[in-house]
């Protein structure tokens, strides 16, 4: 593959050329605006495009940590091409990570779709085997396969489940079919109502604890309150508050090596743009949480 060709000046939080080159950059923002199988509302693949743009009039300083976002290097890559057949879409996505962590890259995926986030994960437990997986979502995203397809959006938590550990976060969507799945493969579970039941965060310390040291963190905007995002295509009201989420960001980023992460299924409403800047937060505090402390 040809090297990753970056985007300037229409970059991630609009930093300047001389901060965001390529081979000075520690993070690249790699999209892929991707939604060949979402199955409610489409839109996803305008995502990627609406994080960015809201990000460039975000504040790159982060008061929490006192932390410059932009000191680290963040190289923001041009859209990924895009594929309409699932598989050799998810193969494209894989193959470009093996090229940025060849690099010594660490990666920050924005979907698009949630089918993308298991290609991350196969070309980072190439060098950590002992990878695990947090996933953040309203829905558990377990099925076996949909419509033929065993890329589809809502298998991804199925096949990271086949390469590596898997805790998820926030859900409320959920299969009898999944919750035996999940109960044979001893996939841990943190429900949504449960955590809204939960008198203190006692949870989040539990989640990580069956997390192994090395982490990569796949987060689907459903998975905070539709009240705080609502521009997703299939939402599911009784998510995560937007600081029980960064609350359990900051406890990974603090515990954990964060070898990556991504952001998907952000479907912009037009007009609303509220939630596109919370998206662009997100990325923002997540990054200062994992990687501009450390």
């Amino acid at each position: 593959m040809s090297t990753p060709h970056f985007s300037s000046p229409f970059t991630f939080g609009a930093i300047p050329r001389e901060l965001s080159e390529y081979k000075k950059s520690k993070v690249v923002i790699l999209s892929v605006p991707y939604d060949a199988t979402t199955s409610y509302k489409s839109g996803t693949r305008d995502g990627p495009q609406a994080i960015i743009s809201a990000s460039r009039s975000m504040e790159l300083f982060d008061e929490e940590t006192n932390t410059n976002i932009s000191d680290i290097g963040i190289c923001t890559l041009d859209e990924l091409d895009i594929l309409n057949h699932p598989e050799k879409m998810v193969e494209r996505v894989y193959q470009t990570c093996q090229q940025l962590l060849n690099d010594q890259k660490k990666i920050i995926m924005l979907g698009g779709e949630h089918s993308l986030s298991s290609a991350p994960v196969k070309a980072l437990k190439e060098n950590h085997p002992n990878i695990s997986v947090l996933h953040i979502d309203a829905h558990s995203d377990l099925a076996f396969d949909n419509a033929g397809s065993q890329h589809d959006h809502g298998c991804v938590a199925r096949r990271i489940s086949e390469l590596c550990p898997l805790v998820q976060v926030g859900i409320r969507s959920i299969s009898p079919e999944d919750i035996r799945y999940a109960a044979q493969q001893q996939i841990n579970i943190f429900y949504a109502l449960d955590i809204a039941k939960s008198v203190d965060n006692s949870w989040i310390d539990k989640a990580i604890s069956y997390l192994s040291d090395d982490v990569y963190v796949t987060i689907d905007v459903d998975g905070l309150d539709t009240s705080i995002m609502p521009s997703v295509g299939t939402p599911e009201p009784g998510g995560l508050q937007w600081y029980q989420l960064l609350e359990l960001l900051k406890r990974v980023g603090e515990k954990k090596n964060v070898l990556g992460f991504d952001v998907v299924e952000l479907c912009p409403i037009p007009g609303n743009i509220a939630p596109d800047f919370a998206a662009a937060k997100l990325i923002k505090k997540f990054i200062a949480y994992s990687f501009c402390r450390k």
